[in-house]
């Protein structure tokens, strides 16, 4: 096979420019360029060609066979590359693309919505790819490429692969059962008054950072929690604790979860509270990512 000969898109474009004006002098204005350089570009084009695209007479000039079919196609070639620039553009820009992001199961109940909304407020053409996913899962995402950005609790310190810019500090609450002596209190709880309860916790694994800051928090006070049931979700530690069996600690957004025999009271100290934040790729130019920073700078929620 014969290979393709190459078309350059001056030439293709002076090409295109002859065919609407029919007229050298005119073309060559409308290009910005005098007219012997102009029937130089179209003599190139046609030795590219092998045949001649214009007919050339005083005072007339009329596209050959060989030009009429070949100016449709080199009109989609420079719309096509024309487009092709724009969309290159608007992608390096991060006004287009995917962002894939992240996010802790709780985080719906605070933070996410309203982050959302303001990203595509800005950016209504970015396709938004949203996963929910507990801390442990997020930080192997992000570091295998799965996922650009992660919203997750106690984010690791010192990560050489990733990131983490803090969006707020939330406080927690405790999670009774309606029918515990200190639901009736509506008054805050020590912690060390619920040392003698069962807890009901996510598993470790599912966030090592949350799980050992409850339980560091849990011994400032005295005590190492008894933890007797393990959950994934919020929801379900909830439900559970409804049928009696046992408390939690919780981010004080879980306070969002309605259960008729569940009562959030909040703890003492008041400082207790969890870090959430925003995860990346270290060196990551992923525009989309840093627009996301911005939105979330932006619309002032970052806590600390």
């Amino acid at each position: 096979m014969e290979p393709r000969p190459e078309l350059p898109l001056p030439q293709l474009h002076a090409f295109v420019v002859l065919a609407e004006e029919l007229h050298f002098g005119h073309a060559a204005t409308r290009l910005g360029i005098a007219q012997p350089p102009l029937s130089q570009q179209i003599r190139r084009l046609e030795d590219k060609v092998g045949h001649a695209l214009f007919t050339r007479a005083p005072g007339r000039v009329t596209l050959t066979p060989a030009g009429r079919e070949l100016l449709p196609a080199a009109r989609r070639a420079l719309t096509d590359l024309a487009d092709g620039l724009a969309a290159a553009r608007a992608a390096g820009s991060g006004r287009t693309g995917r962002l894939r992001i992240g996010f802790a199961a709780s985080l719906a109940l605070t933070v996410l919505p309203g982050l959302l909304r303001a990203y595509r407020d800005r950016f209504p053409d970015v396709d938004l790819d949203i996963r929910e996913m507990t801390t442990a899962p997020q930080l192997t995402a992000l570091r295998d490429g799965t996922i650009d950005a992660g919203l997750l609790r106690e984010p690791p310190h010192d990560d050489p692969d990733l990131a983490f810019r803090t969006v707020l500090a939330e406080p927690f609450v405790a999670v009774l059962p309606a029918s515990h002596p200190l639901a009736a209190r509506h008054t805050l709880v020590e912690l060390g008054d619920l040392a003698n309860d069962p807890f009901i916790l996510l598993p470790r694994e599912a966030g090592p950072g949350l799980y050992d800051r409850i339980t560091a928090l849990c011994a400032t006070a005295g005590f190492t929690p008894h933890v007797t049931q393990h959950a994934v979700e919020w929801q379900t530690v909830c439900a559970l604790v409804e049928t009696g069996l046992g408390v939690s600690l919780a981010p004080a957004g879980i306070r969002r979860i309605r259960l008729e025999g569940v009562a959030f009271r909040p703890v003492e100290p008041r400082t207790a509270s969890t870090a959430v934040a925003v995860g990346r790729r270290r060196g990551d130019r992923n525009p989309l990512v840093k627009h996301l920073l911005a939105t979330i700078g932006k619309n002032r929620l970052i806590g600390g």
